[in-house]
């Protein structure tokens, strides 16, 4: 494996201590839906301006799991929530608080300043609980093959021609849920399989604001749960 590989699979995996909610944090992006099932949503950028966070733009559609939102692993403990658990292969979305990844694509490069990778035709994403590569992308041609599923990132369509990863179950826990990404939608009524996905352009412009500097985080949240756990998470009002 060459080193720049190496270094984006450590940026996109690591090992850290969980944060501390949005301490530290100067971007943030709320993606909402109406409730638990749906699966079209909103979502909306924020910077941080002293001790707030003030809305950046205009918001953009979202589609969501074609099974909506599932609880996922993220950064802060939602408690004893009340609603579905994220599972692997579930088609739900992860719900829940999350930092970002590397950006990735079919170019050999991008006008981003997040770490990015381009996408070859052996690098897959491993979907295999059993695996001790789950939820890790991995360069088949120079890994030791130890998984029976995985998804192949370099595709014959444009869904992943510009996308993110979102760090979750980032340490793993078998069918917890893994590959999860900010990708390009198939259309504005057609879900996903898990991931949140959008118009090329917003993908783009996610791709040009985006400031690993600034500590990037995601919370996604139906309506009711994001009202519930803004003050304890200390997020922006909505409205």
């Amino acid at each position: 494996m060459n080193i720049l590989l190496k270094t984006l699979l450590v940026a996109l995996f690591p090992l850290a201590a969980m944060a501390q909610g949005l301490d530290g944090s100067d971007q943030l992006i709320v993606v909402t839906s109406k409730g638990w099932d749906d699966i079209q949503g909103t979502a909306q950028r924020y910077e941080r301006h002293g001790q707030t966070f003030q809305k950046f733009e205009a918001p953009f559609a979202v589609v969501l799991g074609k099974n909506g939102m599932g609880w996922g692993k993220g950064q802060l403990n939602s408690g004893r929530p009340e609603g579905p658990i994220k599972k692997e292969g579930d088609g739900k979305v992860p719900a829940g608080m999350f930092s970002l990844g590397t950006a990735f694509g079919y170019e050999p490069s991008a006008n981003t300043r997040l770490p990015y990778l381009a996408l070859t035709a052996t690098i897959e994403c491993v979907d295999d609980s059993q695996s001790a590569r789950y939820n890790e992308l991995v360069d088949s041609s120079v890994i030791a093959r130890d998984w029976n599923s995985s998804e192949r990132m370099r595709r014959s369509d444009d869904l992943y021609r510009q996308g993110i990863f979102i760090r979750h179950n980032t340490l793993a826990t078998p069918a917890a849920g893994s590959c999860i990404f900010f990708h390009i939608w198939r259309g504005p009524t057609a879900p996903t399989r898990g991931c949140t996905a959008m118009a090329p352009a917003d993908i783009a412009r996610l791709f040009n604001w985006l400031d690993p500097g600034k500590s990037p985080m995601l919370v996604q949240l139906p309506e009711a749960q994001y009202e519930q756990l803004r003050q304890r998470w200390e997020l922006p009002e909505r409205e």
